[in-house]
């Protein structure tokens, strides 16, 4: 067994709002451990690393895969869970960010929110003392990320070199992804509808990884195009949590990055078709595409599991 307590001795007691501060060698082994760690599970050898540990996890945003992934997952590491609606918390009725973080600080090993504003969770992590864990907020998503990269890992047998295609919004999801690839060395090809592009200082920052991983960042407005060749296809819905009033104007601007039959037949013949779900069939992937062959999306969701419990090992030891 790799000792994982000297690859992770950086990130012990820091917080994951991001990939910043990554390096490839550090997700490498985030990612060799989740594998570790499934092949444990599939063998029913999990051990309770985490024991005596507690995660508090605030949801401001609704849930199944963070939740789930991260509460069953601390459960297994012999660690346990409270989950903490605002309405629960005395955030619900003023009590400012600043203050429950430290508060929290002296109760809990570690706390995962789940957000609009990236810049609450920025708040949190200022003014707490443990471990602050991103589940979700407008800017990125980085769990869902590193679940991502180990779907492709298992499907393709390598990161490095892999043609990932995305396909639709430049959100959260994309902008994590972006980051991720680059330190996997992955060529990730965009396409999103004019007005809906990724982060400026986002991309800059995942092609500068680039130039030192080898991956490569290009990007069109053909959904076409950008899935040419393509060993991954992934896509996210049109209208995120919180952008609901814009769903009509998104979908017509997003039709024709529809993931269909036709489009993935620019992919390669071996592609898989991926997916951070809910998906919505018929919106920005056909009920065929979703369901068929090439499909890994639930294997990509229970890999959430997985990521997560890595994750909190690495942060926690």
């Amino acid at each position: 067994m790799k000792d994982f307590n000297q690859l992770f001795k950086e990130k012990k007691g820091k917080s994951f709002l991001t990939l910043d501060g990554w390096q490839p060698d550090e997700l490498e082994a985030l990612l060799l451990l989740a594998k570790q760690l499934k092949s444990e599970r599939q063998q029913g050898m999990m051990g309770q690393p985490l024991k005596g540990k507690s995660l508090a996890m605030i949801f401001e945003k609704p849930s199944t895969r963070t939740r789930i992934s991260f509460e069953v997952g601390m459960k297994e590491l012999g660690g346990y869970t409270l989950h903490l609606g605002t309405n629960e918390l005395q955030l619900g009725r003023g009590e400012t960010l600043e203050d429950t973080a430290r508060i929290l600080s002296r109760y809990v090993d570690a706390i995962l929110i789940r957000t609009c504003e990236h810049a609450r969770i920025q708040r949190l992590a200022d003014a707490a003392t443990i471990p602050v864990i991103n589940g979700l907020s407008d800017l990125a998503h980085p769990c869902q990320a590193v679940a991502d990269l180990l779907t492709i890992l298992e499907t393709k047998g390598k990161l490095k070199g892999v043609k990932l295609s995305f396909i639709g919004d430049g959100n959260n999801v994309l902008h994590s992804l972006m980051h991720a690839s680059a330190l996997a060395g992955i060529h990730l090809s965009i396409a999103t509808p004019a007005g809906y592009e990724p982060d400026a200082d986002i991309w800059k920052k995942a092609e500068q990884i680039m130039g030192q991983t080898g991956g490569t960042l290009t990007f069109s407005h053909d959904p076409h195009v950008a899935a040419e060749g393509a060993d991954v296809v992934y896509t996210d819905v049109w209208a995120s949590m919180g952008q609901e009033q814009e769903k009509e104007k998104r979908q017509q601007s997003f039709l024709s990055y529809q993931v269909n039959a036709r489009l993935m037949a620019h992919a390669a013949p071996d592609a898989v078709f991926m997916h951070c779900l809910p998906a919505y069939r018929g919106l920005e992937v056909t009920g065929e595409v979703l369901e068929g062959a090439q499909s890994v999306v639930f294997d990509q969701a229970e890999n959430r599991l997985h990521a997560q419990k890595a994750l909190l090992m690495a942060l926690l030891g």
